[in-house]
């Protein structure tokens, strides 16, 4: 547990004892020969894509012998690349640890070769008669089913592998472009007059990642020098990022094309087995949401005092006079509290997380801006945050926690077996924040419980209004790239238009967020559309929470069950099990009434601090 008044530093020298230890130069030598292992065996077999592969005795055995390769193999990747993640993602001045994640992702292109060939070949066979013949093959039937569709949308052999070769000195290093540039921009905020604390006056350089926390800081005008700053702080980087945003885009547009998807978003549907009907009804109900997260925001409009609309400037502002400000270590023991009423093991987690030093909280220079949590080895993990000190950061110890409980539920499946696409990475984790809301909110009174829903509704109306607007604006940029390349006041103005559709009339119209598209490191990857699985994370953990209060012990039963299965079934086997259907509007729109509940509650207390009704 943490006592001290700084947040913690993660530890990973458990597993190496630096980036230039002899033990990890070992490690990646023994990945790298098991890597040719696998290709010269991939080669030996005749393991590519064929008109059609006999399931024989001969052809089982290769198959099972491949497979169990390639899973060893995504182990021990995982650990290599977590363990230089660690690193890289704080300290951007460090130099060794890019430099042997280069190394390894130019030996992993030799691997992604054999996995191409891989699906491709699995792809030839009859499936059900693979799965009925190899017991391998049955303990990762949804991989093989899924390879039917993969391989038909594979290029040739050799266009594959090319792709992949010069994905290094594109996709790739566009991505690690913006990873550079944004953790090392510094932003000079001029703190104004009326500021009411020692900063009056003053100026500071400070990391892009600590100004985007001085949006949660209670004084208005810090908030507002902390905007105008940020704005300027991404318009003098504005054209590297266009330009990794034009290469990505431009090169994924590309490959779909050429590998016979009909759009960037199909892709992104099949690698998270999710299906079209699925993903319009859910974002039907989202839209027809829009309306009450806009009566959120007006309501938070007034409450800080605005006559009209929210500037962006105060979107994130703390509300309710005098609400508390936490500590990390208040944080860390009030999460392991209310996991302890759900069940000791998802506490026992949480506590093992905090003695293990798994978590890495602290705000610094060179580190990136958001959070995430990464899986190690085994059930190990190790989560990435910026704590600011809000009821916020609570939560979102809370939601990377989950992740890592979800982390503990996969720990012995296999590498394909836990490749858990993006709408169920977020299960555990959201259902995890929402056990601890709510027990925030039913503790809370006065200021406090004020404070409480607004930090619920500013994280939903983050994953329902803005991620739509991500979704918007990253579906035009797409269908623009197609044509010729943006401009960065092109991609400034589709990242306002789509603020306007989604926000309407609840955010300040001349004071809005424009250079969304520079900030967020989702849009500069190849995994495209890495925007709504956030929304149907959320969604889909207030449905499972739904369930669990109305069963807590049914509920209990089967949650670890359906953590374990997330990378081995589609999205429809995954709601049957707790009788969701996704296809279906009106699932979405109920858990989306979970937050029209907590809007109805939020504008009733303005109401009464107030004093006045609003629209």
């Amino acid at each position: 547990m943490t006592t001290d008044a700084t947040p913690p530093r993660w530890d990973v020298s458990e597993y190496f004892p630096a980036v230039d230890s002899p033990e990890f130069r070992a490690a990646v030598e023994a990945l790298a020969t098991r890597v040719a292992h696998v290709r010269e065996r991939v080669d030996a077999l005749d393991i590519r894509r064929q008109d059609a592969v006999p399931v024989t005795p001969e052809t089982i055995a290769a198959y099972d012998e491949v497979t169990t390769d390639l899973n060893r193999i995504g182990d021990d990747t995982r650990l290599l690349g977590s363990y230089l993640h660690a690193f890289i993602s704080t300290d951007a001045r460090d130099t060794a640890a890019p430099a042997a994640y280069s190394e390894l992702e130019a030996l992993l292109v030799n691997l992604a070769n054999v996995r191409t060939r891989h699906t491709a070949w699995v792809g030839s066979f009859d499936a059900e008669a693979l799965i009925g013949a190899s017991s391998v093959a049955h303990d990762h039937a949804f991989a093989v089913r899924k390879a039917q569709v993969a391989a038909r949308h594979q290029m040739a052999e050799g266009e594959e592998e090319l792709a992949a070769r010069l994905s290094l000195p594109g996709s790739s290093a566009w991505g690690k472009l913006h990873g550079n540039v944004t953790s090392r921009l510094m932003v000079t905020v001029a703190f104004p007059d009326d500021v009411a604390d020692e900063r009056a006056g003053q100026t500071a350089t400070l990391p892009m990642s600590a100004v985007r926390g001085l949006a949660h800081d209670p004084d208005a005008a810090v908030r507002r020098a902390a905007y105008e700053a940020e704005l300027q702080g991404w318009e003098s980087v504005g054209v590297p990022l266009a330009a990794a945003m034009n290469g990505i885009k431009g090169e994924v547009a590309t490959l779909n094309a050429r590998r016979g998807w009909p759009d960037a978003l199909e892709p992104a549907l099949f690698g998270n087995n999710v299906d079209r009907q699925t993903l319009d009804a859910m974002h039907a109900a989202c839209v027809a949401s829009f309306p009450d997260f806009r009566r959120y925001f007006r309501a938070k409009a007034r409450l800080l005092g605005h006559e009209g609309a929210l500037p962006w400037a105060d979107l994130f502002a703390p509300v309710g006079k005098g609400a508390r400000r936490w500590t990390y270590a208040e944080a860390e023991a009030y999460v392991i509290n209310q996991f302890g009423t759900y069940s000791g093991r998802l506490a026992d987690v949480a506590k093992r997380a905090m003695a293990g030093r798994w978590v890495d909280a602290e705000p610094r220079d060179g580190k990136r801006d958001g959070a995430f949590c990464m899986s190690m080895r085994a059930d190990e993990s190790r989560i990435l945050m910026n704590f600011s000190g809000s009821f916020n950061s609570v939560q979102t110890l809370a939601h990377e926690l989950g992740h890592a409980y979800h982390n503990v539920n996969l720990a012995d499946r296999t590498a394909l077996q836990r490749s858990t696409p993006m709408p169920f990475a977020e299960t555990a984790s959201i259902f995890s924040e929402t056990l601890v809301t709510t027990a925030a909110l039913d503790d809370a009174e006065g200021d406090d419980r004020l404070a409480m829903l607004d930090a619920f509704l500013e994280n939903a109306s983050q994953v329902v209004v803005d991620i739509h607007s991500r979704f918007l604006t990253e579906s035009r940029i797409f269908e623009l790239r197609a044509r010729r390349e943006l401009s960065v006041e092109e991609l400034c103005e589709t990242m306002r238009q789509a603020q306007l559709e989604t926000y309407g009339d609840g955010l300040d119209p001349d004071k809005l967020h424009p250079y969304m598209w520079a900030m967020k490191p989702h849009y500069y990857s190849t995994r495209s559309f890495y925007n709504w699985p956030y929304t149907f994370g959320l969604l889909f953990g207030l449905g499972l929470y739904a369930r669990y209060r109305a069963d807590a012990d049914a509920f209990r039963a089967g949650f670890d069950d359906l953590l374990a299965h997330t990378g081995m079934e589609g999205a429809a086997d995954l709601g049957h099990r707790f009788g969701m259907d996704f296809a279906s509007v009106d699932f979405w729109r109920g858990s989306l009434d979970v937050c029209r509940a907590q809007i109805d509650a939020f504008v009733a207390e303005v109401d009464h601090a107030t004093g006045t009704k609003g629209a």
